[in-house]
């Protein structure tokens, strides 16, 4: 993907604040951001999720919550209870963290049925809500990665995401990125992790993202401005 502007750019960000510490003056600064410059979505730990809701109401930006985040090691009940809270609560977009220990293991029909009853209930409600798996890219051996992609292809999946930003093997390569479009060719990509400048944002697009998470965003567009790419 290329873009030609700031406008462009600005709407495949997805503006994200998800430390635990947040507060709401903060949760309101990054919605008033979101549409200042016209960022695609605002993702923020789920309490906060009805908040951006009602912050976002009437504008053209998405709604985002996250479900099993950040390790995804929770019960596949549990994650599609906590998917179908947060569209009740205003989302619009969900990114759940898929289960790695379960990757790692090999355990292929247990990840297909989660994903499959997690896209269920996103993909059952009027509009359709998108549904984006994180796998954790660098947690993961080429193998295992090939693998969940081509798992989350299957099920049908809206997005592959490469990582949540929190884990200490890092964030989005571009390298990953490349894989995820080669092995889930019918999903969409989504980039995410250490991704701070207009270069990065830039290079993602580039090898093939369709959607970058970032907590830079702001920094990006400003980058992307004065040309510093």
């Amino acid at each position: 993907m290329t873009v030609s502007n700031e406008t462009e750019l600005a709407a495949v960000l997805d503006h994200t604040l998800l430390k635990p510490e947040a507060t709401i003056s903060q949760i309101k600064q990054i919605c008033d951001e979101a549409k200042h410059f016209g960022f695609h979505t605002v993702f923020t730990n789920p309490r906060w999720t009805p908040v951006v809701a009602s912050l976002l109401h009437g504008s053209q930006v998405a709604v985002g919550g996250v479900v099993s985040f950040p390790y995804g090691n929770d019960f596949t009940k549990v994650k599609v209870i906590q998917a179908r809270e947060l569209i009740l609560a205003g989302a619009d977009e969900i990114d759940m963290v898929a289960d790695i220990g379960v990757i790692i293991e090999g355990e292929e029909k247990y990840l297909a049925r989660q994903f499959e009853n997690v896209l269920k209930v996103c993909h059952s409600m009027k509009p359709k809500v998108l549904l984006k798996v994180i796998i954790e890219a660098q947690a993961l051996t080429r193998e295992q990665k090939i693998r969940v992609c081509q798992i989350a292809d299957r099920v049908g999946v809206d997005f592959v995401k490469t990582s949540t930003g929190t884990h200490h093997t890092g964030g989005a390569t571009i390298d990953d990125v490349k894989l995820i479009k080669e092995y889930a060719p019918h999903c969409k990509v989504k980039a995410s992790g250490g991704i701070r400048t207009a270069k990065q944002a830039l290079e993602m697009l580039a090898a093939g993202a369709d959607r970058l998470g970032t907590s830079s965003s702001v920094q990006i567009i400003e980058q992307f401005k004065a040309g510093q790419i």
